[in-house]
């Protein structure tokens, strides 16, 4: 089932479940898809794209959350946090530090990194192979650790 597809059944069974939080959750994704998708006045929006769009918007819930907790605004912060978890429903399972390790050992390989300089070789390579399957800060981070 495509996304949005998936996000407009999600939000019937919201509606007739009157979950409320969830309901506003799935409104504000299906408006960031589909205000992405009339950008270029296309109608049609590629898995990739959704999923860099579901991405940024579970990142925005938890950094927000992070804010407000920092604050001492606990009330905000648990709404930021429950819309990450409805987000984080759609996103396809993050790998582990291990995982991320060993594609990254392989990327090296073959593309001959050896130092620093040959990071963005080594983080083109990376970002396309686990778009959306690991963050792109502790895939810099491990890079990092690896080229030393």
């Amino acid at each position: 089932m495509e996304l949005s597809e998936k996000i407009n059944a999600d939000m019937k069974v919201a509606m007739k479940a009157r979950d409320k939080e969830k309901l506003a959750t799935l409104r504000s994704i299906k408006s960031a898809l589909m205000l992405e998708a009339t950008k270029g006045g296309d109608s049609e929006l590629s898995e990739e794209t959704g999923l860099a769009i579901l991405t940024k918007l579970y990142k925005q819930r938890k950094e927000s959350a992070a804010v407000y907790h920092e604050q001492g605004r606990e009330d905000l912060a648990v709404v930021e946090e429950a819309e990450a978890l409805i987000l984080e429903e759609y996103l396809p399972e993050q790998m582990s530090e291990e995982d991320i390790t060993i594609v990254l050992t392989e990327i090296i390989a073959q593309t001959g990194a050896n130092s620093m300089k040959d990071m963005g070789k080594v983080m083109g390579m990376a970002s396309k192979k686990m778009a959306g399957k690991a963050d792109g800060k502790l895939i810099s981070t491990i890079v990092k650790k690896l080229l030393v």
